[in-house]
């Protein structure tokens, strides 16, 4: 517990330093981060391949874990990205001159120190370092024990350039991913950290929640729907479903409940069913659309669904239907399941879309798009530090913005308050 609490320590001094830093500091930081990474994919993908070694044949988040050297070159690209955006610290909201003599500006400045807990993803190292360290914010990574190996050679990385450029690595630090205890030690240490961001499952979510006494900004779990609509255009409505359900089975953003309008439901399996199933996704299907599924589509990957289907992040080659009779229906389905992460509709009317627009709870809506969209990068944003499912703060894909807050600024000539 003392080493803990020293390394926090550490950590929330360096935080002084790291608000201080120019824009063009950060962005050497991120310039050079982004060149050693590349030059050092051998070793990334070593220690990838050793978080490999420990895993079991079943182990559910391989593609989360795994990086290539494709991947790394992604990465790199997000730094870049996040480099070339504005600097978001020092921004002057708001500013007025009072007749009493005041003047007041409002600016926004970095939180300080933020935490992240996260599971299996090592590419969220590198992406909520650069935001942070544009944000002028320290870190403190919690990491799944699944990828240690792959995190601890990239804040190797981190700390390598860190000092490259004359600043204290202290400002970031890794905890130790096996310390079962750690976890709980994050959520109560109020006096270092100003905020913590848990990314992950909504189990981790829900227990950080519960068990927290540093201010939480959630990332939660995506269940997702695309709503396919009586007017909707079919090969639109085939090829969003297909995207957002078999680009990535692993993501918070893949789709997990396709909701049809039962007047073109037989149309659409006609088409949609062959695609889904050479993709080998597995349906649970509602009575409806079960009888329509059961003729074209493989009995093997086609179930009835029991309630436990809807309402659920399945994270796999795996999906449930509901067929409705109309609109309303279709949106009181979705309203009831919806984790308020991404959810789309495919209409051509374009008075449904803004209605389904303006009464759907969700941090993203979408208008014949694949919610595969809702990400930090593809969103002009440089990269994200998670998708906030809560409305205050943040909404949405977090990055730069998100990890500022504001403060107040007032001068005078020796102004004085009347009694």
């Amino acid at each position: 517990m003392k080493n803990f609490d020293s390394t926090l320590k550490k950590v929330k001094q360096a935080s002084s330093d790291i608000q201080l830093l120019k824009t063009k500091t950060k962005n050497a930081v991120l310039r050079d981060l982004r060149l050693l990474l590349i030059a050092s994919t051998r070793k990334i993908l070593a220690a990838n391949a050793r978080d490999f070694l420990r895993l079991t044949v079943s182990y559910p988040h391989a593609d989360r874990l795994r990086l290539t050297s494709e991947r790394i070159k992604g990465i790199a690209e997000s730094l870049k990205a996040v480099e070339h955006l504005p600097d978001p610290v020092g921004h002057r909201i708001d500013h007025r001159v009072l007749k009493n003599g005041l003047t007041i500006e409002r600016c926004t400045v970095p939180f300080g120190v933020v935490g992240i807990i996260y599971e299996a993803r090592p590419n969220v190292t590198i992406e909520v370092f650069s935001l942070a360290i544009k944000s002028g914010n320290a870190l403190v990574l919690k990491g799944g024990r699944d990828a240690y190996e792959t995190n601890k050679v990239l804040v190797g990385l981190i700390h390598r350039v860190l000092l490259m450029n004359g600043i204290n690595p202290q400002a970031v630090v890794l905890l130790d991913s096996f310390n079962s205890s750690s976890v709980d030690r994050l959520l109560q240490a109020n006096q270092y950290l100003d905020v913590i961001i848990p990314r992950g499952s909504s189990r981790l979510i829900e227990y950080a929640r519960r068990n927290s006494t540093v201010p939480l900004i959630e990332t939660g779990a995506g269940v997702c729907h695309i709503y396919v609509e009586r007017s909707a255009n079919l090969n639109w409505a085939v090829q969003t479903v297909f995207n957002a359900k078999t680009r990535r089975v692993s993501v918070c953003n893949a789709l997990d409940t396709l909701v049809v309008d039962r007047i073109v439901a037989s149309k659409l399996f006609k088409i949609l069913g062959p695609k889904l199933a050479q993709a080998g996704v597995k349906i649970y299907a509602d009575r409806t659309s079960y009888s329509i599924l059961h003729s074209v589509y493989p009995r093997v990957l086609l179930h009835h669904a029991q309630p436990s289907h809807y309402g659920k992040e399945f994270l796999s080659l795996t999906m449930s239907v509901k067929v409705v009779k109309n609109w309303h229906e279709g949106v009181n389905h979705i309203q009831r399941y919806t984790s308020k992460h991404s959810e789309s509709i495919i209409t051509s009317n374009s008075k449904i879309a803004k209605q389904f627009q303006q009464v759907i709870d969700a941090a993203v809506v979408y208008i014949n798009t694949s919610i595969a969209f809702t990400d930090g990068y593809e969103f002009g944003l440089g990269g994200e530090i998670g998708i906030s499912t809560q409305k205050l703060h943040a909404r949405g894909p977090m990055a730069l913005q998100e990890l500022t807050t504001y403060k107040w600024l007032v001068r005078s000539h020796g102004a004085v308050r009347a009694a």
